[in-house]
């Protein structure tokens, strides 16, 4: 079993990195570096930062029981012993694929006779570090690391055999998890995070949402400065993209929020340099001339804003019949948790109430992962789809385990 650490560091950013100047000149280009722009906007800072995982516990039966959904609703396990399920895809037959990013493979669930839990499971694919998928006319897209699949599926449900379309995207990094979806106008969109917490990229696709043809031809930025957005979708009315983003860790406990961005074409939100509602990041300054002014200026500031270091993952917006009418159109977000926060968050699948087509606010929507008054966990959650009856899935890759809330 693991158990729990916690440690605090003093982070003093305004001597960071002073070990690396190796004579006078790369010092006094250091300290050049890092003198404020004025006295109301400094950048420099001295933060705490913590690392704190919480012991992690098997999901039994009195754990899952004590789990909290809103009133009318009912929690349970739609699938367990899957190994370490990630993103999950859900074809119109029913059939739910589901990654398995360290073993390297996708899987195929079927609830076959209705009762709410999975009663097939088979390997359909074997990809290394495969992450992303998506459904389009009859075929299943997975995405790894630096390589783009699709496969053709089978009446039954299983796959032909994959064909690559990419073999080029950039390097991983802190961030190798690709994720994929098609947009109302039928293009490929593909997410690929920082290869860092806070840094220039050499890579001009990092931290970037790609666009390009199903074939994978044609491939452009469509949005930069997004430090690692892995839920991202169209409003179902507005065919508007929303997407959110993770936070720069190392900015203390309540630094640097979630971002909730709507995303559009030639956007730029800041990252590394300007973060949240137009902050400076300390750590790293605008190249050249560029002042953190003049670059906030550039930057599209985020919507809303979460708590920061709640991790968020997929994102789905509810388009099934189960669950009542003032759900429709809304979006669920898979919260992984916190692990750079002396008191964790997340852990939990949020609400994004979302009203005349923007977003307006964050409920809880499932809780409960943290127990032991948060000196505990048995689920940090990744993935979020609807299933064809309109149940939301869940899945967790510590423990094996795919959730499933229904109507009772």
């Amino acid at each position: 079993m693991k158990t729990w650490a916690k440690f605090t560091l003093a982070l003093l950013l305004s001597t960071a990195g002073l070990s690396a100047c190796s004579n006078d000149d790369d010092e006094e280009d250091f300290w050049e570096s890092m003198i404020p722009e004025n006295e109301d906007e400094p950048t420099t800072a001295q933060i705490k930062g913590f690392v704190f995982y919480p012991a992690l516990l098997p999901a039994s039966a009195a754990n899952v029981q004590q789990l909290r959904v809103p009133a009318g609703f009912t929690v349970g396990k739609f699938a367990e012993n899957v190994g370490k399920p990630r993103i999950m895809a859900v074809s119109s037959a029913g059939h739910v694929y589901v990654t398995d990013r360290e073993a390297g493979k996708v899987l195929l669930l079927q609830d076959t006779n209705g009762d709410g839990t999975a009663d097939r499971q088979e390997t359909v694919a074997n990809i290394r570090q495969a992450h992303g998928l998506a459904i389009q006319n009859g075929r299943l897209y997975i995405v790894a690391v630096k390589e783009l699949y699709v496969a053709t599926i089978n009446m039954d449900g299983t796959l032909m055999t994959p064909q690559t379309l990419l073999r080029d995207l950039p390097d991983g990094g802190q961030h190798p998890n690709r994720t994929i979806a098609f947009g109302p106008d039928g293009k490929l969109y593909l997410s690929v995070g920082s290869t860092c917490n806070s840094c220039p990229e050499p890579n001009k696709e990092n931290a970037t949402l790609l666009v390009a043809e199903p074939d994978g031809s044609n491939r452009q930025i469509y949005a930069k400065g997004l430090r690692n957005t892995i839920g991202f979708g169209w409003h179902p009315q507005t065919r508007e993209l929303w997407g959110l983003d993770h936070g720069i860790d190392w900015l203390g406990d309540d630094e640097q929020k979630e971002e909730l961005n709507k995303i559009v074409r030639g956007a730029n939100y800041g990252w590394p340099y300007i973060y949240g509602e137009g902050k400076y990041n300390p750590s790293d300054r605008p190249r050249g001339d560029t002042t953190y002014a003049q670059y906030k200026a550039l930057t599209t500031l985020p919507t809303l804003t979460y708590q920061a270091h709640s991790a968020p993952m997929a994102m789905v917006f509810y388009t099934g019949q189960q669950f009542p009418a003032e759900y429709q159109n809304d979006a669920f977000v898979a919260l992984r948790g916190s692990w750079n926060r002396s008191t964790p968050v997340g852990y939990k699948v949020v609400r994004v109430h979302f009203e005349n087509g923007q977003p307006v606010r964050f409920d809880d929507f499932l809780t409960g992962f943290l127990v032991n008054n948060n000196r505990s966990h048995f689920a940090r959650l990744v993935g979020v789809a609807v299933g064809r009856d309109g149940a939301l899935l869940v899945s967790d890759d510590t423990n094996g385990v795919i959730y499933r809330v229904a109507r009772q």
